[in-house]
């Protein structure tokens, strides 16, 4: 009786485990089942979203516009180099300067032309005793709307260094003052500009270009006249009178 019930626990035994492991390998190829549906699941939803991600294009548009300066600005100085003791006499010298250089500009129909008080400088030689001379300088500025006029004035200021005036005279600066509202006008040329682009680009895959999302204006480039030289940072040259305004915008479409 003994033995009957051990080979009976024995048997209970072997049955529970083999049944637990049966259970297991039932359950393993469901629930292995189960992870792959949902990470399918997982991996078609990430897909869609970068699908709806993917239907919008972004792309850069310009436009550009010719203009004329209307303003212009041009200065210059003028100085003498004295020693320690002809300052005085330095002084009396660049007032007879000053009133020389207002008589040329007065000429050219400059009245309102304004000029620095003196600024005094040391200047040392390079000598063993050290000597110091002094430099006296005074500054001119001059501005009109009149650009051609300026740019005479530019010219003919070799005059000055004829009459024996240390006259250093600087480039004429030109500048466009309705800059603002092109700015604005050219927007939509720049728009329209990069939706074309953005059909270009689309016409290859079959998808139409459809509502604009989102626009951004770039810096706004002010060049010479054909020049290409642009910049990141935007730039505004100054040497011309003819110039190009150019501004970018960056748009992003919606792809149908």
């Amino acid at each position: 009786m003994e033995n009957q019930s051990q080979q009976q626990e024995i048997r209970n035994t072997t049955r529970g485990r083999f049944g637990n492991l049966f259970t297991f390998g039932f359950l393993f190829p469901a629930i292995l089942g189960a992870s792959v549906l949902l990470s399918a699941y997982i991996v078609s939803t990430t897909f869609l979203g970068i699908k709806k991600l993917d239907n919008v294009i972004s792309v850069s548009g310009s436009a550009k516009q010719r203009v004329t300066s209307d303003s212009a600005r041009w200065t210059g100085t003028f100085s003498r180099l004295v020693t320690k003791d002809g300052v005085k006499d330095g002084y009396a010298q660049m007032k007879q300067d000053e009133q020389a250089v207002r008589t040329f500009l007065d000429a050219q129909g400059f009245k309102d032309a304004e000029i620095s008080p003196i600024s005094m400088n040391e200047w040392y030689r390079n000598d063993a005793k050290g000597t110091r001379d002094y430099n006296l300088s005074q500054y001119v500025e001059v501005r009109s709307k009149d650009v051609e006029k300026m740019k005479a004035l530019a010219k003919s200021s070799e005059s000055l260094a004829a009459g024996g005036i240390f006259f250093s005279p600087g480039p004429v600066e030109y500048y466009y003052s309705k800059l603002p509202e092109l700015r604005v006008s050219l927007l939509p040329a720049a728009l329209k500009d990069a939706r074309a682009r953005a059909e270009a680009i689309a016409q290859n895959s079959g998808a139409h270009v459809g509502a604009t999302k989102s626009v951004s204006m770039g810096v706004v480039q002010v060049l010479s006249a054909d020049s290409v030289d642009v910049s990141d940072y935007g730039a505004y040259d100054t040497s011309k009178i003819e110039k190009d305004v150019m501004i970018t915008v960056k748009a992003a479409f919606q792809l149908d």
